[in-house]
């Protein structure tokens, strides 16, 4: 099994419509008190944020899941609504596109910064990413990559961020699914992203390690020092994958003694239930069944190395085109209910 492979969910985004949501949000595309007292379906739709003291990452009132919310609401089905909720009112990350790439990290980081909170964004857009797999591309070369990590630099400003950075990018490194001639390039890259970003007055940044059913720490964590993880924050374990959030920390801890004591977040945003252990080893990342929605976004995690739990994969976008499921990021209504009604 090669990393993560589930970070493939989001290749196939649309920047187009990223970009008009968060036009929309920063003019005021929530309904007004008004309009709600008109429209019953419009107040039973509205998507609030969470507690700013537990949860400061800013919900995007306009996401996928919170437009599914209100379409089931419009059609009568209303306990199918409440359980897309649990997924449209938590905090998930906005995978920036390499269309347009500064106007996407303006639009989320002034829409946040207008409701008090901080934008989460991955960055996920090296080239030659995910060794071929649903997720396969990134920026055509080096150049192509490094200006459109200035754009997003210049798309946040001094406003407050959290960055993932380019989860897999280093562990496809480590474990021989990146062509050698790629090595020396990436690392330049990635160390060249992380001190762009974190000369940035709010931004912290998170340069992705893989997940605790990779290998181990002793592999990685000096790929991770030639990448740049002294000039980040830290780092983030478990994009995409199902791990526990137990044996994320572990994990985590392992790799944080080794690389400076540096904190980390985990992504909780499906492994309720732990990973899946059926079926081909290789794909058991891509859309298992009888998965669940992990602990909500937070940063009181009563752990002093863990920065946060966060919702990295967007909960109910498939991860590619196995097990029945669309194509990588696009939304799939039955996987996102029952991920939804297993966190019951």
């Amino acid at each position: 099994m090669y990393g993560n492979r589930g970070v493939g969910a989001f290749a196939g985004r649309r920047a187009s419509a990223v970009v008009l949501g968060a036009a929309l949000l920063m003019t005021g595309c929530s309904s007004s008190d008004d309009d709600k007292r008109k429209d019953p379906e419009a107040a039973g739709a509205e998507i609030t944020q969470q507690p700013k003291e537990s949860n400061p990452f800013w919900v995007n009132p306009d996401g996928l899941a919170a437009r599914k919310v209100a379409e089931l609401i419009h059609d009568g089905r209303k306990k199918e609504a409440e359980q897309i909720r649990k997924i449209a009112e938590q905090p998930v990350a906005e995978w920036i596109s390499p269309e347009n790439p500064e106007e996407q990290a303006r639009g989320y980081t002034e829409a946040a910064d207008k409701a008090g909170r901080t934008a989460l964004l991955v960055l996920y857009n090296i080239p030659h990413r995910d060794c071929g797999q649903y997720s396969q591309g990134g920026a055509a070369d080096g150049n192509a990559y490094r200006d459109f990590v200035d754009d997003v630099a210049k798309g946040i400003g001094d406003r407050p961020a959290t960055v993932i950075l380019e989860p897999d990018a280093v562990l496809h490194l480590v474990d021989g699914c990146t062509p050698q001639q790629f090595h020396e390039e990436r690392y330049d890259l990635l160390s060249g992203a992380v001190k762009k970003l974190a000369a940035l007055k709010n931004t912290r940044v998170y340069l992705d390690a893989g997940n605790a059913g990779w290998g181990n720490p002793d592999q990685i964590y000096e790929p991770l020092k030639r990448a740049g993880i002294d000039q980040a924050d830290g780092f983030s374990v478990n994009v995409s994958n199902f791990y526990t959030t137990d044996d994320s920390i572990a994990y985590g801890k392992q790799l944080s003694a080794k690389v400076g004591n540096k904190p980390f977040v985990i992504d909780t945003s499906r492994n309720g239930n732990g990973p899946y252990t059926e079926g081909a080893a290789d794909e058991r990342w891509c859309n298992p069944p009888g998965r669940a929605l992990g602990e909500t976004p937070t940063v009181k995690t009563e752990d002093p190395l863990v920065d946060a739990y966060l919702w990295v994969k967007r909960p109910g976008e498939s991860d590619g085109e196995c097990k029945g499921g669309p194509k990588a990021g696009q939304w799939w209504a039955d996987y996102a209910l029952d991920l939804a009604k297993a966190s019951d």
